[in-house]
């Protein structure tokens, strides 16, 4: 139901009874929670699944973090306001850690306490993973948030190679420097250098080069404007403080951020050797593939907001919704169509059922059948037996 229509415990119930004629007393509320004693068994079955039936090879796994907010403005140890990928700063919320493979199929998830620092999270995923699946050592790749030297080394350490998002703001003017001359604006162009992180590859891009440009260009503008009325009060990225009633305009700072308009950088501790610069960055950018997983879950599946304020229900609901993902990713990547418009095939199959009231025998109309069974859904449709054809 899930998939079908996504709706409250409650109205789920009802729908399955007025759909399908399955029948849950509200004792089921007792039970959801004891679904995530089966947690284990179903990252086990995603893992068969995506081996068996999508072939995935697993030299890569896909990594990132997304919050889930709560219709309550009150908080507990796991349900904690925190940094909000969702603009809802005052409610409480909990963090999701998401592994996928390259294609986008999930494989396993953990929930931490909403105040978790995401770069804190991917190591328990990965290695719970890894330690399931002694024979996988696959490639991490995960966004510029979950790097730091403390994550980098602990990462060596367990001898887990990588390719992260490098944060080049922070890197020293120097080295930018070094970057913007070897890349000299040139749209395509690739350099790689060593750094403490390992490898750190930067390339730059003429169409990502004008979206910052006018972008940088809006917040120096609002700067100047800070900095012109003297206003010491409003925090503005590109505004030094210099005293309590005088500012001036963070120059260096505006000098790092033109140098690094257009180039964007990655760390990897794989040799070129072993994967060159172009498959460094093809891999990084597949990580918009556990972005979609996030905005299927968030907005196929309505994952969010959670009403559930007992901490057994709150993973419970995460875990039903973790298993509609695994099966709408499963049936986009079999059948290439979006969930939206398998929905539309489904809800077009009905049936009227009409009783005699007198014999009481039920006569059954069916609707056709045409439309999804000329759709790539045939194909599951006759495997798993759904409908008479």
């Amino acid at each position: 139901m899930r998939l079908l229509e996504p709706a409250s415990k409650l109205r789920t119930i009802k729908l399955l009874s007025d759909y399908f004629g399955i029948n849950y007393s509200l004792r089921i509320y007792r039970n959801i929670p004891k679904l995530i004693q089966l947690k284990e068994e179903i990252e086990n079955r995603a893992y068969s699944l995506a081996v068996k039936k999508i072939n995935e090879q697993f030299y890569f796994v896909l990594y990132d973090v997304t919050t889930l907010y709560f219709e309550t403005f009150k908080p507990d140890e796991l349900r904690i306001s925190g940094f909000s990928k969702d603009n809802k700063p005052q409610q409480p919320q909990i963090i999701i850690g998401l592994l996928v493979t390259h294609s986008g199929f999930p494989l396993s998830y953990e929930v931490f306490p909403g105040n978790t620092f995401e770069g804190k999270t991917m190591l328990p995923v990965i290695e719970k993973f890894i330690s399931k699946h002694k024979k996988t050592k696959p490639i991490i790749v995960a966004d510029a948030a979950m790097l730091s030297e403390e994550r980098l080394k602990e990462l060596k350490e367990k001898k887990n190679s990588y390719i992260v998002g490098a944060r080049l703001a922070n890197v020293n003017i120097g080295l930018i420097k070094q970057i913007n001359n070897g890349l000299q604006n040139k749209d395509g162009t690739m350099l790689r250098l060593p750094s403490i992180h390992g490898d750190l590859i930067c390339d730059f891009s003429s169409k990502r080069y004008k979206k910052q440009l006018n972008d940088l260009n809006k917040q120096i503008k609002k700067a100047e404007e800070i900095v012109a009325k003297k206003s010491s009060g409003k925090r503005t990225k590109f505004v030094k403080k210099l005293s309590t009633e005088a500012v001036e305009l963070n120059e260096p700072l505006i000098e790092k951020h033109k140098l690094l308009l257009g180039i964007k950088g990655y760390c990897t501790d794989i040799p070129e050797s072993d994967l060159s610069n172009e498959e460094v960055i093809a891999r990084y950018h597949n990580l918009w593939r556990v972005e979609q997983s996030f905005r299927m879950s968030k907005n196929d599946l309505e994952t969010r907001p959670i009403f559930h304020y007992k901490e057994d229900a709150v993973r419970a609901h995460v875990l039903i919704c973790f298993v509609a993902l695994i099966i709408e990713k499963y049936l986009e990547l079999s059948t290439q169509l979006s969930l939206t418009r398998i929905r539309d095939l489904i809800w077009n199959v009905t049936e009227t059922h009409i009783q005699d009231k007198l014999t009481k025998k039920v006569f059954t109309f069916s609707s056709p059948t045409k439309d999804i069974m000329n759709s790539s859904l045939a194909e599951l449709i006759k495997l798993w037996k759904i409908l008479p054809h």
